[in-house]
């Protein structure tokens, strides 16, 4: 559908990779003018990301971002223009331990890495972990060692199952303990209990003094699932995943044409 939101929203919240970035991990100029098109008409722009604040932190300084910032699948809720975290949520490390093992039982050995908590919390797993992100080092770590100190959320990757099944095979062993979600990168992420996407972006419209119904979302992954559907109007990419499209009120083109500034332009008379 493409009738667009009911009046003109307030706040525009998007997700980065595959959403408002390229595959190359760039912003477009005609995104970049849409974006400031669209503050200029009003509208708050809030970044939802799965992005620990240490890897969105690049971006965030390239777009001279300085609001506030749902990052860690929504983990962390990070004031950019002052360079520290507002709120920050961690795993129990227990209730990981013990489906880790009812998986092992299931399903065989899992794969696991660890984002500590913190805003350089850096990212912690053993060599036969495959990581998907070249420009994100993974430190060395034994198993002792992942759960040294708090943790933001876990990675997890399985030799043989598909991404999908092996997080509908998470959910089932972890009783809600923890949200498991598909974010991208062949890796199942695990955050704390109840904390989605749209857990963070309601924290921060309640703080800017938005409504959901005032607010139009974009995003490209399960991840973003709560948060579209959590939104007035939530618009997935022509490139996302089913799950992400069959909530979505209107299907944008793909993130390297420019899917997100095309709805912008439309929205916001910017075209």
């Amino acid at each position: 559908m493409t009738h667009g939101p009911t009046g003109t929203p307030g706040l525009v919240a998007t997700d980065l990779d595959g959403t408002l970035l390229r595959s190359d991990e760039s912003l477009s100029p005609r995104t970049r003018a849409a974006l400031e098109k669209a503050v200029a008409a009003g509208a708050v722009h809030v970044i939802v990301t799965g992005r620990s604040v240490q890897t969105a932190g690049p971006v965030f300084d390239d777009l001279r971002y300085d609001g506030l910032a749902v990052c860690g699948q929504g983990a962390q809720l990070y004031d950019a223009g002052a360079h520290e975290l507002v709120a920050a949520h961690t795993i129990d490390v227990n209730a990981v331990r013990t489906v880790l093992h009812r998986l092992a039982e299931a399903i065989g050995p899992v794969h696991v890495a660890v984002a500590r908590a913190g805003i350089a919390g850096g990212f912690h797993g053993p060599a036969t972990m495959p990581w998907p992100w070249d420009l994100v080092p993974l430190h060395p770590a034994t198993e002792a060692d992942l759960w040294a100190e708090p943790v933001m959320k876990a990675f997890l990757n399985h030799d043989r199952l598909p991404v999908d099944e092996l997080a509908a095979a998470v959910r089932s062993a972890g009783n809600g303990f923890f949200e498991a979600v598909n974010a991208g990168g062949d890796l199942v992420e695990l955050v704390p209990a109840g904390v989605t996407k749209a857990t963070g972006l309601a924290e921060v419209a309640a703080r800017l003094g938005c409504a959901a119904e005032d607010t139009i979302a974009f995003g490209d992954m399960p991840s973003d699932v709560p948060m579209l559907v959590w939104a007035g109007y939530g618009v997935a990419m022509a490139n996302g995943h089913p799950e992400a499209i069959a909530v979505a009120d209107e299907v944008a083109p793909s993130n390297d044409e420019d899917g997100v500034a095309v709805v912008l332009e439309r929205v916001y008379g910017t075209g």
